[in-house]
Parts: C-alpha cells; sequence; structure tokens
C-alpha cells in the first residue's frame, strides 16, 4: 500500500524517466523511513531532523529528549514532536482522565504502576503503563526541566519511591494526591530518606488548584491547570492552603473489568 501510494512521488524526487530500479528502490526505500518518522511525531514521539544547508539534504532520526536546535556552520538540527513529558504513578481513574487531557496539551505521558490488578484495568491505548518499580523508572526516564510527574496511588510505598527521585530532579513540577494531613505525614517521610528540605520543599501536595474539584475529570483539570500555572511562572491559590480534604479517594480507584 505505502509503495502505491508513495513509488510515483519517490521516482518523481529521483529525476527517473527510465526503468532504474535500484535508484527507484533507494529513493522508496528513503521516503518510506521519512514516512515511519513522521508517524512518530503523530504518536507524541520526538523526531530530530537535519537539514545539510548545502546540499538541502535532509534526514530525519529518532529525537532524544536531551536534543536541541543546533547548527554548525552547515548542517541544521531541529526536533520535533512533544517537548513536554509527564508520568504519573499509579493507573486509577483519575490518572485515564489526567492522561487524556495532557495529551492534549501535548504532554508525552507515562503511566507507571507495577500492581497487576492496576494494569489489567488499564484501557487507554494510547498511553501504554509501565509494570517497573517506579524509583527504577523515574531514575531511568531522567527528568528534566520539561517534565513533571504526579503521584496518585496513595499507596505510600509507590508515591514515596518515586517522590524521592522526582524531587531530586530538574522536573518543574513535582506533586502528589492526598490530604493535607497525609501530605504532610508525607514530608516527614521523605526526611527520612535523605531527601533536603529544599527538595521537600517543591512537593506540591496536595496536588492541584483550589477550584472546587470534586468528580475525577473536575480534579484532573485541576492538577494540569497549576502544571500550566507553575510552566509559565504564575503564582496561584493552592490546595495546601485549605485544611479540609478536597479529593474524593474513589477518584483513584481502579475499575473492575466486568
Amino acid at each position: 500500500m505505502l509503495r502505491s501510494l508513495f513509488g510515483a512521488r519517490a521516482k518523481e524526487d529521483a529525476g527517473m524517466a527510465g526503468d532504474d530500479e535500484g535508484e527507484w528502490r533507494r529513493q522508496f526505500d528513503l521516503l518510506a523511513k521519512r514516512v515511519q518518522q513522521l508517524q512518530r511525531i503523530g504518536t507524541q514521539q520526538l523526531v530530530k531532523r537535519r537539514l545539510d544547508m548545502q546540499s538541502g539534504r535532509a534526514s530525519l532520526e529518532p529525537g532524544r529528549w536531551q536534543d536541541v536546535l543546533e547548527f554548525d556552520g552547515r548542517v541544521l538540527s531541529t526536533v520535533h514532536g512533544p517537548r513536554w513529558r509527564l508520568v504519573l504513578i499509579g493507573a486509577g481513574q483519575l490518572t485515564r482522565y489526567l492522561a487524556e487531557m495532557a495529551r492534549m496539551l501535548d504532554y508525552h505521558v507515562i503511566v507507571v504502576d507495577p500492581r497487576e490488578e492496576y494494569a489489567a484495568g488499564w484501557d487507554l491505548p494510547s498511553v501504554p503503563i509501565d509494570r517497573g518499580m517506579p524509583d527504577d523508572i523515574v531514575r531511568e526516564l531522567n527528568l528534566d526541566g520539561h517534565s513533571a510527574l504526579v503521584a496518585l496511588t496513595h499507596d505510600p510505598k509507590l508515591d514515596d519511591l518515586a517522590l524521592m527521585e522526582a524531587l531530586k530532579s530538574a522536573a518543574f513540577y513535582v506533586g502528589a494526591i492526598g490530604s493535607k494531613k497525609n501530605n504532610d505525614a508525607r514530608r516527614e517521610r521523605l526526611k527520612e530518606f535523605d531527601v533536603s528540605a529544599d527538595e521537600i520543599a517543591r512537593l506540591r501536595g496536595p496536588v492541584g488548584l483550589y477550584i472546587g474539584s470534586k468528580t475525577p475529570p473536575e480534579i484532573a483539570l485541576a492538577i494540569l491547570a497549576e502544571m500550566t500555572a507553575v510552566r509559565h511562572g504564575v503564582s496561584e491559590p493552592s490546595w495546601a492552603a485549605k485544611p479540609e480534604r478536597r479529593f474524593d479517594p474513589s477518584a483513584c480507584e481502579v475499575k473492575t473489568p466486568t
């Protein structure tokens, strides 16, 4: 199918009027590779483009989060695709809403949950789930200033592991679900795991803007609103300033398949 769609164009680009099958195949393979790389952008993956300013030839390859705009005097390298990452710890109902909304804002979303029952209930094909331990995954991801992490499991054994690593990273936003009381207790626990006072102060918990959210979609909206405000350097009211519990714990529960 790809050959029928792009074969004629490949021949035209190569300036071929005859039956030079070898050159035609080379041009076709090059075009097919470019199409595959462009499809990566459509699935919110990074693609790096190199343009030779002298010859005009361009090439595409998988991008890395460390890649930036570069020009060495001859080759111009640009990066295309989402430039923001969101790591969600836990695969409950709230995570689904948060993941879907974040993708609309051009985040590359990564869900981490080693629990079998939650992995079995995860049904969002566009956002795969990683079954590794949260601290290991966060270290591997090497969170940078374009990364955010939100812990959503209500399980200290999972949330705290991820937070310990995320708070030491360059992530622009690190938050955790739960009441003010639970997050105060979490801060005390983090002190026992070689997390400094300055690093703990970066934790946003309870997470999200105070907009009266009660349902899972509303809570997801509050979290993304706060993330957006932090990205743009806007000061905002915080859940942490409110003494009462604002989130319904059921928002993080897994849906049992029927």
